[in-house]
């Protein structure tokens, strides 16, 4: 992005050119900006030009002043805080209110702007001597110890390899400093010069060994590693500004302090909540008082929410840190909460071998696994840091006041997780969740789940990320029991049918809410106000077979608990109740691989012995999972020979799949009546969102008929009708 001084300036300089093209009064016009600049309370007026000013006379030198009032300038002040850059609109209305120009209201705004980067600056370069003038006279220190290093033995000086521990700890002390010292005065240069960040050369390495060089970087240099690394800064996206880096820079380190002391504070900070569906409640006055900086003042249409969940999984921490900082890997894990991701710049990749000081600008979409719920995105920064005493850190905070070029309906206040490094790999997780969103566009059923936290708050992020390690570790277990029949043994069939697996419940989160992840259009004339009807050509997907594909989807309540919902959708002995292309056959299990604790969480391979020769050779793949914010239920046909090919440890990747299945979720009810209503999901009722994929042309070109969009609209309705009679029936 450009930045808007730039434009402001220019846009000016040719408005004046337009109406008075003589080298003199151009010049003219940019002395007075220049003067401008000056002031942020005093402007001048540009001297009158064109058919009153005589052309014989030489332009009138003296300069006009007008000196803005106090109510003028308190009024101007005010606005500034809330947009320092406003648009043509605002320049005019803002004007007409205060009797003023709205050029005059420009170049106020514009010198404004200059001053508070120049105070900026100043403060920025004053800090940053004075720690330079703290690290030389500490080198200077170490120097002399150096200089006076005696033998222990003998009393003369020492000789290389006979320093004591001390002495040599001093020496790597030394070079560190020098390195330091180097760093800071490097990025002083940039405010006193004005260099480039970019074009800053590569410091030479100190003379004591990398190896020890690493031992003892300290932890509070952050911006020497950040601004050290010119070879990743050099190939980084250039999104940010150099003015703009050191912002997000010092944004990145406060989140993070804020970060820790918000997953370790206790009351009154947080609170307990009377909501069983909640564990705390964050005081706003608390917050307010012990955090006032910030992103800044939540704004009057965004409301609040704050959360914060702790677990043990079954992960090393190095493991669970590569996938928070990996955008690929972060996604797969979680691809029921996030829709689509992507990272727009690397500021640090952190010290070699880990990630450890890693900074890097991204941008997210987070969703419910309905579309009733609109989804969240945010542009935020992620910082990863590890701490003295082992643990690490990783926090996301918004940069949407970086650039306020739109009104946001969603802003991440320092949101992330700690994580603590356990015996046996395992690593205790505390995640919080803190943000500001506009809920005005979700539906009223959705609402009390939302509200609740269940939906995006850090209960369903940690029960996610404890799902998905219980997953991993099921699939690289090797400790199998051989006496049931249907358990695949094989470990290569195993990790091919649960890589298969997962990309059919990635392909189903990715295309069952609102998110615009995929390239889904919703068709007019669908014939029913509550299913959402949507096609796509497949062509050159190989994970999909060729030709026009429908999509349907559906929410509605149940008055049902979630458990109970979830073991009759998953239940092969009851699958004929619902499943109107099984043709009421019966539904036998073929294989499963269970994969976490609860014995609703597994994969397995089902074969419908229909009376229909058309569907001898299909197979379904379904993968039920559950945790206590939500569970699935996700199915596709697969042919029987692809799958031989999985079971024998073939790839996966060229296995057709056309994702089916449900998402059921806790209704945020408070008011449980169930087996036990303690336990989320036992009690109250559901929340039952329906979706279809079905290939209706194999040919991509052909065209899409009305009489398809008619059939999968009562393929859903049916299923839906048909799954209300069999659970309301059942719980009666």
């Amino acid at each position: 992005m450009f930045n808007g001084n730039m434009f402001d300036s220019h846009h000016h300089l040719l408005d004046m050119s337009a109406h008075n093209k003589t080298p003199e009064n151009e010049m003219d016009f940019i002395r007075d900006e220049e003067f401008e600049s000056k002031s942020g309370t005093d402007i001048m007026e540009a001297p009158n030009s064109g058919d009153d000013q005589d052309p014989n006379q030489r332009p009138n030198k003296k300069k006009r002043y007008h000196r803005h009032t106090q109510h003028q300038i308190q009024e101007m002040e005010s606005f500034f805080k809330e947009c320092p850059h406003p648009d043509d609109k605002q320049r005019k209305e803002l004007g007409k209110r205060l009797a003023l120009e709205p050029l005059q209201v420009k170049f106020w705004f514009q010198n404004k702007r200059t001053q508070m980067k120049a105070q900026h600056e100043r403060s920025e370069n004053t800090q940053l001597r004075n720690e330079n003038e703290k690290l030389r006279a500490e080198n200077i220190r170490y120097k002399e110890a150096l200089s006076n290093a005696a033998c222990p033995n003998c009393g003369g000086p020492a000789a290389i390899g006979e320093m004591s521990f001390d002495e040599q700890h001093l020496r790597i002390e030394n070079a560190r400093l020098r390195e330091e010292i180097d760093r800071i005065s490097g990025i002083a240069a940039k405010y006193v010069g004005g260099k480039p960040l970019l074009n800053f050369p590569q410091i030479p390495p100190p003379e004591a060994s990398c190896s020890l060089d690493l031992g003892f970087r300290p932890q509070s240099s952050l911006l020497g590693e950040m601004y050290s690394a010119g070879d990743l800064l050099r190939t980084a996206i250039s999104g940010l500004t150099d003015s703009e880096k050191p912002i997000v820079i010092e944004l990145a380190v406060a989140a993070m302090e804020e970060l820790i002391r918000m997953a370790q504070s206790g009351e009154p900070l947080w609170l307990p909540s009377p909501n069983i569906n909640s564990t705390e409640i964050l005081s706003e006055e608390e917050y307010v008082r012990n955090f006032p900086r910030g992103i800044g003042p939540k704004p009057l249409a965004l409301k609040s929410e704050a959360s914060r969940e702790s677990a043990v999984v079954i992960m090393n921490h190095i493991n669970l840190v590569e996938i928070l900082m990996d955008v690929n890997q972060w996604t797969n894990v979680f691809a029921g909460l996030v829709s689509k991701a992507m990272t727009l710049e690397v500021l640090s990749t952190g010290v070699a071998g880990n990630y450890n000081g890693a900074l890097q600008v991204m941008t997210a979409e987070f969703q419910v696994p309905s579309p009733l719920v609109p989804t969240r995105e945010n542009y935020f920064v992620r910082y990863c840091k590890q701490h003295a005493d082992g643990t690490w850190a990783v926090v996301d905070v918004s940069l949407d006041n970086l650039r306020p070029t739109s009104v946001s309906r969603c802003r991440r206040r320092p949101s992330g997780c700690l994580i603590q490094e356990l015996p046996n790999g395992y690593s205790k997780v505390t995640w919080v969740e803190h943000v500001e969103v506009d809920e005005k566009a979700v539906h009223s059923i959705y609402k009390p789940l939302v509200n609740s936290g269940l939906a995006f708050g850090a209960k369903r992020w940690v029960a996610t990320l404890d799902r998905q390690c219980e997953r991993l570790a099921s699939a690289m277990a090797n400790n199998i029991p051989t006496g049931d029949v249907g358990i695949i043994t094989s470990p290569a069939g195993r990790k091919s049918m649960l890589k298969l697996a997962e990309r059919m419940v990635m392909s189903f989160c990715a295309g069952v809410g609102a998110s615009t992840t995929h390239t889904w259009t919703t068709l007019s004339g669908s014939g029913a106000d509550d299913v959402r009807v949507m096609t796509r050509k497949s062509i050159d997907d190989p994970g999909r077979p060729p030709g026009i594909v429908l999509s349907a989807a559906t929410s509605f309540w149940l008055p049902v608990s979630p458990k109970r919902v979830f073991d009759f959708l998953r239940d092969e002995n009851s699958r004929s109740e619902w499943d109107i292309l099984s043709n009421g056959g019966l539904v036998q299990e073929m294989a499963h691989i269970a994969n976490g604790r609860d014995p609703g969480n597994c994969v397995s391979l089902l074969r419908v012995n229909s009376g229909n020769s058309n569907q001898s050779n299909m197979l379904i793949l379904q993968e039920s999972s559950t945790d206590s914010t939500g569970s699935y239920v996700i199915y596709a046909p697969v042919d029987i020979v692809a799958m031989n090919v999985v079971l024998s440890g073939g790839d996966p990747d060229y296995v057709a799949l056309l994702p089916s299945g449900f998402a059921i979720l806790p209704d945020g009810s408070t008011n449980h009546s169930g087996d036990n209503p303690e336990v989320i999901g036992n009690g109250g009722g559901s929340l039952l969102t329906v979706a279809f994929q079905i290939l209706v042309d194999s040919v991509p070109t052909a065209k899409l008929s009305l009489g398809s969009v008619a059939t999968v609209n009562s393929l859903i309705k049916c299923t839906v009708e048909r799954i209300k009679t069999a659970v309301t029936c059942e719980n009666a």
